[in-house]
């Protein structure tokens, strides 16, 4: 079995092209349209809800089976037919023009494979058993979905307000003072609907060494003598004692 090197694809405004009009490549589509690829799919006949997309031009439908050539200026292709044949000509041509290629149940013909995934506002999780068990992958993600550490994931932007203005301002921060300062006073605070005092007083905890709850110097910044872990359990790594 391969070992996949997990990776998220920037597609926007990239042609992706679909081969199959059923359930199947029906559900491949959302999150290819989320992403901003320009999406074609090709096929002889397509679900209603596939139509309705070509109709309203979201996405461009080429009515008719796989023609050798399909795939010229492509960065992506998901074939999703019911032909192995068909789906082994997809390949060899992906494969000549170096478009990546999803074959729907078929691994050994895949130069990606697509992972399950669990969402919950900007924070995307993804999910995979490199092709051992489908399955398993979905009762994973069952779990993660229901699971309260993806609370954290409420924190998102007010995290990408502080990087940016840590960068704004050319300030450095270490990876232990941003942990330090995930606490679930901060997430509580945020999902209150507070983020403004959210954002203050996270880039507080990041820049100033005279807050109470945290280590004086930043440089000196250790697990094991956190002094926020201490006050905020959910803030200290997993293994390691407050100091």
């Amino acid at each position: 079995m391969p070992k996949y090197y997990p990776v998220y694809l920037k597609l926007a405004g990239h042609r992706c092209v679909i081969f199959g009009g059923g359930a199947v490549a029906e559900g491949k589509l959302s999150k290819l349209i989320e992403s901003g690829a320009r999406v074609t799919v090709v096929s002889p006949r397509v679900t209603p809800v596939v139509n309705d997309l070509a109709l309203t031009g979201t996405i461009q439908w080429t009515p008719r089976v796989y023609q050798d050539g399909d795939l010229e200026g492509a960065h992506l292709a998901i074939a999703a037919t019911d032909d192995r044949q068909v789906n082994q000509q997809i390949a060899h041509e992906a494969e000549l023009r170096g478009v990546i290629l999803n074959v729907v149940d078929d691994p050994d013909l895949c130069g990606f494979i697509a992972p399950s995934v669990v969402e919950r506002g900007p924070v995307t999780l993804a999910i995979s058993t490199g092709g051992a068990s489908p399955a398993l992958a979905r009762k994973l993600r069952e779990a993660l979905t229901d699971t309260p550490a993806l609370e954290w994931a409420d924190l998102a932007p007010v995290l990408s307000r502080a990087r940016k203005e840590l960068k704004h301002r050319g300030a450095t921060v270490d990876a232990q003072r941003w942990r330090c300062c995930l606490t679930q006073s901060l997430l509580r605070m945020t999902q209150a609907g507070r983020e403004e005092e959210a954002f203050e007083t996270l880039l507080s905890g990041l820049l100033d060494q005279t807050t109470p709850s945290l280590c004086p110097d930043r440089t000196q910044c250790q697990p094991q003598q956190c002094l926020a872990a201490a006050a905020d359990p959910v803030a200290q790594p997993a293994g390691t004692q407050p100091g």
